[in-house]
């Protein structure tokens, strides 16, 4: 059961972009791609500073559509979204101890994306670190200890986060020693989100109930971008959502991208119109047009919140 409610005005809508997308973009294939919109109505319940406890945040029913919202895809950098919020619960609990290199490595981690930052926070979250392959008995042990992620998400009880995987690191070159082991010959154990289950916890984030209140506007502070950032694709707005906004928007989010796909996961508030929060997963060829993909949507999304407002 998704965490939003089903809008017929919000499914005809999501429906005609998704075929005005296909229309301009051939060669992005039908199954190749997955879409969480989610439209937040008076009283709007996020960005509210943790105004609203979580029960009463909970209780709140947003109306969202979905499109293969709950297709497992590999999720390249959006897993950082998860690693930051499982920190956060780490420190909360005492699980965790704060430093200045972990602060510096979540920062970096969703800021810049930074690959490295993720290793670390990864190797805090769960004790492990990586190197070369290891003997069956420590190997199940090291195992074990990097599925505690996947089991605190588990916990949570959201139908949402049953079948996903966030269990390893992020790479530039690619995993090498007991992690290309743990990742697989086939890359198996590979991450794996959908469009839903991320939409989820970003929504919790701007809801303010993610970890705390306090924790929530952290994390919030750490995934505010400006649209005017174009210079670089670590930016995470050229070639993503935020591109395909006006200048007056804000934007929070987490971008993840390789040659074969570009994700985003945002949450967007324009003037005049009721805030959202919009998840895009698209997977392909690299070509010319791959980048002007999540643009577009963002664009055509955009257009259809005049008609909500």
């Amino acid at each position: 059961m998704n965490f939003f409610r089903s809008d017929t005005t919000l499914e005809q809508l999501g429906n005609e972009i998704l075929e005005t997308t296909w229309e301009k973009f051939p060669n992005l294939a039908r199954d190749r791609m997955a879409m969480t919109w989610v439209v937040y109505d008076p009283p709007i319940p996020v960005n509210t500073g943790g105004a609203i406890t979580a029960g009463e945040f909970w209780r709140y029913s947003v109306r969202g559509f979905d499109y293969r919202g709950v297709e497992r895809i590999y999720p390249a950098s959006i897993v950082k979204l998860f690693y930051l919020v499982a920190a956060h619960e780490w420190l909360d609990k005492g699980m965790a101890a704060t430093s200045a290199e972990l602060e510096r490595a979540m920062r970096d981690m969703i800021v810049n994306s930074s690959n490295d930052a993720t290793s670390l926070v990864v190797d805090v979250l769960t004790g492990t670190t990586s190197g070369p392959e290891l003997p069956s008995g420590p190997f199940e042990t090291w195992q074990y200890l990097r599925n505690l992620i996947n089991r605190y998400y588990q916990s949570l009880g959201w139908s949402e986060m049953a079948n996903i995987n966030v269990n390893q690191k992020t790479w530039g070159d690619g995993p090498y020693g007991r992690e290309m082991e743990f990742v697989g010959k086939l890359r198996e154990n590979r991450n794996m989100l959908s469009t839903n289950a991320t939409a989820r916890l970003l929504h919790a984030i701007v809801g303010g109930i993610a970890v705390s209140s306090q924790r929530s506007l952290s994390m919030m502070n750490l995934l505010k971008r400006s649209v005017k950032d174009t210079q670089t694709e670590e930016q995470q707005i050229s070639g993503f959502l935020g591109e395909g906004l006006a200048a007056n928007a804000q934007i929070w989010s987490k971008a993840g991208w390789t040659s074969q796909m570009r994700h985003d996961a945002a949450y967007i508030e324009i003037p005049n119109l009721l805030p959202y929060l919009l998840v895009v997963f698209t997977e392909g060829q690299s070509s010319p047009q791959q980048k002007q993909i999540l643009p577009f949507i963002s664009q055509q999304i955009a257009q259809a919140m005049i008609s909500l407002s």
